[in-house]
């Protein structure tokens, strides 16, 4: 059955959290011979072979009957059956299978299409509550076992093993890294790990339980300022922003933070862009498969405010900024109401629905198209920042952030400005 979570999210695992909430990013394409290459000599059960067969096929026919695009963008999606189905059903393993999936589903040239083995569905459904961790975030890069340490998490395993942002992961236990691994609290684990100089590294560390990290965060420590840190666009977050928002000074700064945030839900985008545009006001345009336009306004959930925040905003975004984390700076650029700081982001803005799949995994498929109220389309284009402000590796491990310094200090001007612009006493 499908999921009811309509979600702008880009694609699956390129971003996957080993103990904090997995992500998603765009993926690069996989060609279909690494595909072919998982799958080993040793063949599949039948049990194994029949339940390859359901989840292919459904995979199959979901993108021929359900895609945004009715032409597929001109791939032949029979003969894709004909080349990836018997791959599929003789693949072995979880892993295997889910490799071949992705490979056929790589073709669309699609951010947003992909497949999740059960084991990521789990960790992913996970992903807010207390549970062992390694405490590493990981980007994909141009393969399924290219992987990079994106994040540390503060007092996890993987700090307390010294291991940097930066470096990439070669093996786990001997084996490539994949979203179908799972760790367990109190069992260790072998990492072999390359840094930034090409020196191999090697490590054991042991996952142990950790409170959840937090999907949205409220920082008052800086004068004048607040920042809203957004992990994802996950459940709840027009109403914990309504309430972050409620009673601010009008001389305090808003800085939303969407830095690496994958995305998430529609109607969460919907409820952040009603807490700063007029209730009503159109935002974008999304466009199914049958061709029928749909509007999209500020109309969602800002908690108990009825009037859009007249505060000056920034947006802070960079390249792993996606879907839902792109079209709401886009929205709030085009209509002047915020300033966008940081990096381009990473073109992947369609609207994405999830399918449960008969093993218990699941498909993310583009089920409509999306453009700005301006008529501008994101995908693979991304947004492009008013102020361009990157942040290096070397100054993430140091803990500076010229991103955010350079967004406080544009809306101090802007502060100044407004100041000047204001009669002064008679």
């Amino acid at each position: 059955m499908k999921a009811m979570r309509l979600c702008l999210s880009a694609r699956l695992f390129g971003v996957l959290l080993l103990g904090l909430p997995v992500g998603q990013a765009a993926a690069a394409d996989a060609a279909p011979d690494s595909a072919s290459a998982a799958v080993v000599a040793a063949g599949p059960t039948r049990q194994q072979a029949r339940l390859n067969q359901r989840v292919f096929d459904r995979v199959w026919d979901e993108v021929r009957r359900g895609y945004y695009d009715p032409g597929l963008h001109g791939v032949d999606w029979r003969a894709a059956r004909a080349q990836f189905r018997p791959q599929a059903l003789a693949a072995p393993d979880e892993r295997a299978l889910y490799r071949v999936l992705n490979a056929m589903l790589d073709l669309l040239d699609d951010g947003h299409a992909a497949a999740s083995p059960p084991a990521a569905v789990r960790r992913q459904e996970a992903q807010f509550a207390r549970r062992a961790v390694m405490g590493m975030t990981l980007m994909r890069g141009q393969s399924p076992d290219d992987w990079t340490v994106e994040r540390i998490r503060p007092g996890s395993p993987a700090e307390e093993a010294g291991i940097q942002l930066g470096w990439a992961l070669n093996t786990v236990d001997g084996q490539p890294w994949g979203p179908d691994v799972e760790t367990f609290d109190g069992r260790p684990v072998h990492l072999v790990l390359t840094d930034e100089t090409g020196q191999r590294r090697e490590t054991t560390l042991t996952p142990r339980i950790m409170d959840a990290v937090q999907p949205f965060v409220a920082d008052t420590s800086r004068p004048g300022v607040l920042v809203l840190r957004v992990e994802q666009f996950d459940k709840g977050l027009g109403p914990w922003m309504g309430s972050a928002l409620e009673g601010l000074p009008p001389d305090v700064d808003v800085v939303l933070d969407l830095r690496g945030n994958p995305g998430g839900r529609l109607w969460e985008a919907e409820s952040v862009l009603t807490c700063f545009l007029p209730r009503n006001q159109a935002w974008a345009t999304r466009t199914g498969r049958t061709g029928r336009a749909v509007v999209l306004r500020a109309a969602g959930d800002c908690g108990d405010r009825r009037d859009p925040l007249a505060n000056p905003v920034a947006v802070l975004v960079d390249q792993g900024s996606r879907s839902a984390a792109e079209l709401t700076p886009a929205a709030l650029q085009e209509a002047r109401r915020g300033i966008v700081v940081g990096e381009r982001t990473g073109g992947s803005v369609l609207i994405a629905q999830e399918t449960n799949l008969p093993d218990g995994g699941r498909l993310t498929l583009s089920r409509a198209d999306f453009v700005t109220a301006g008529g501008t389309r994101l995908e693979k284009r991304g947004v492009t920042p008013d102020i361009a402000a990157p942040r290096t590796v070397a100054q993430r491990r140091a803990g500076d952030d010229p991103t955010l310094e350079a967004a406080i200090a544009a809306l101090r001007g802007q502060d100044r400005a407004g100041a000047a612009d204001r009669p002064g006493p008679l």
